[in-house]
């Protein structure tokens, strides 16, 4: 992609979704995230379902979105829970839903029960919500990551996306290469997990990456070198 390695760190920020998903994040922590993403015009914010109503009343106005998470970290969850899940997060002001695949049908040869589980998530998001679709790449051979990519595309969702933080592994430029050629020009591609700075921001998006998920964000940003998801 032209022109991706002279993006400064300050127009990485607009490719980015300000992620804290630790169990224990508290409240005055998802506050600080909020106010950081206005401060640094981040995409979106990524945190909890329990986090959402908050997050969006915090960010209302500012032009950041609120990204949430469904059948998280493990996609073990029915299509009917993510269903449930996702209009909930809708309906408390999520602008982007982040489901996990059924990691265990894909790997079972299920495709038609993964596909459909997929399916059922954009459904009920109606539209209203960009609908990702994490695939756990660390658990995964490249067969699968390429069926995953194809279930996800054919299923309707708006974009793949490497991994949870919470797996095996995280983004590597390979594995976005691999996806995007996957998907074509037409899909999203988030990169997500182990992606702390700048140049490993950079690299991502020269392999096809339109999206990068980062606890590190302010670091990235401000040329530091970061920790964490």
């Amino acid at each position: 992609m032209a022109g991706e390695q002279s993006l400064s760190n300050e127009q990485l920020a607009g490719y980015i979704d300000h992620t804290l998903l630790k169990p224990e994040s508290t409240r005055d922590a998802i506050e600080k995230l909020c106010e950081e993403a206005k401060a640094y015009r981040f995409a979106t914010v990524c945190v909890n379902p329990y986090w959402v109503g908050l997050a969006a009343k915090l960010l209302a106005g500012s032009g950041v979105g609120v990204t949430t998470v469904v059948g998280f970290p493990l996609g073990a969850t029915t299509t009917k829970a993510k269903a449930a899940e996702t209009e909930d997060a809708i309906a408390n002001g999520a602008t982007e839903i982040d489901m996990v695949i059924n990691v265990g049908a894909l790997k079972s040869g299920l495709y038609d029960e993964a596909e459909k589980d997929i399916a059922g998530v954009v459904a009920a998001s109606g539209g209203r919500a960009v609908v990702k679709v994490i695939l756990e790449t660390g658990l995964l051979t490249d067969e699968e990551k390429v069926k995953g990519c194809e279930l996800s595309k054919s299923a309707g969702a708006d974009f793949v996306k490497t991994s949870t933080g919470f797996g095996p592994g995280g983004a590597t430029a390979e594995d976005i290469a691999l996806m995007r050629r996957t998907v074509g020009p037409g899909m999203g591609v988030k990169a997500s997990g182990g992606v702390r700075d700048a140049d490993a921001c950079r690299a991502m998006i020269a392999a096809g990456a339109t999206r990068i998920g980062a606890s590190s964000s302010v670091a990235i940003v401000s040329g530091g070198q970061g920790s964490g998801y």
